[in-house]
């Protein structure tokens, strides 16, 4: 006999002797609404989140610049400068939910 499928039927006749089935817990999946997003703390500030953006951005285009590839450091610039307004609309956003 198996070891895991013995020890589960004698769990099971324990638990059944005893009359003590235990029922299984309600599952709620967690939903965004705007009661959750209230009690939700926004943990980063803007320029914790800022400060990473320019220091993964700064060390892909170090090495670009190393490998003198001016096109990949042109794109780097330009896709930084891009993300950084996203975040800051997005961190602006943020700010007035928090505000409300």
């Amino acid at each position: 006999m198996n070891t895991r499928s013995f020890l589960r039927e004698a769990a099971h006749r324990f638990l059944t002797a005893a009359g003590t089935v235990p029922e299984p817990a309600p599952v709620v999946p967690p939903r965004l609404t705007p009661r959750a997003l209230e009690a939700l703390s926004m943990s980063r500030s803007r320029d914790r989140i800022l400060n990473n953006l320019d220091e993964m951005y700064r060390e892909a285009f170090d090495r670009a610049k190393t490998t003198g590839d001016d096109a990949q450091m042109q794109t780097l610039d330009f896709a930084y400068r891009r993300e950084q307004l996203y975040f800051e609309i997005l961190l602006d956003v943020r700010d007035a939910l928090e505000r409300r």
